[in-house]
């Protein structure tokens, strides 16, 4: 009984730690200096906080889908699953939350901005305002 106990977990321990044969995509980070020196090339900047925050003062250039809505409007970040998307929100737990949902529908390549908005403002980066 004891063998196959250990059998047993030993192979949920090789499936685990395969992955059972394929990878999940990676979450990185990019902090704002480096984001600003040069964001990746081709990349969709994903802001993931409300309408009011985003109108408030979002990065250049992002595209404003609220998480709660990311997943039924996956087809506005596009099929390319492996451009690079730079994810942020106000403080990083929505964020969090988005970069899972993207992780779920397939995408490989998304980055968290280190810091979110909260950071960037404090630290006086530009922002456009409506």
């Amino acid at each position: 009984m004891k063998i196959l106990q250990l059998t047993t977990v030993l192979l949920a321990w090789s499936f685990m730690s395969a992955g059972c044969g394929s990878e999940a995509p990676s979450i990185t980070s990019i902090s704002a200096d480096e984001f600003l020196s040069g964001p990746p090339q081709g990349a969709i900047v994903l802001d993931v906080r409300t309408p009011k925050e985003f109108s408030g003062g979002h990065i250049t250039g992002a595209v404003n889908i609220p998480h709660d809505q990311l997943a039924s409007r996956l087809e506005e970040v596009g099929e390319q699953t492996d451009r690079p998307l730079v994810v942020y929100c106000e403080r990083g737990g929505r964020a969090a939350k988005a970069e899972n949902v993207l992780r779920s529908a397939g995408y490989e390549a998304v980055i968290h901005l280190e810091g979110d908005m909260s950071a960037w403002r404090s630290e006086g980066r530009p922002l456009v305002k409506y």
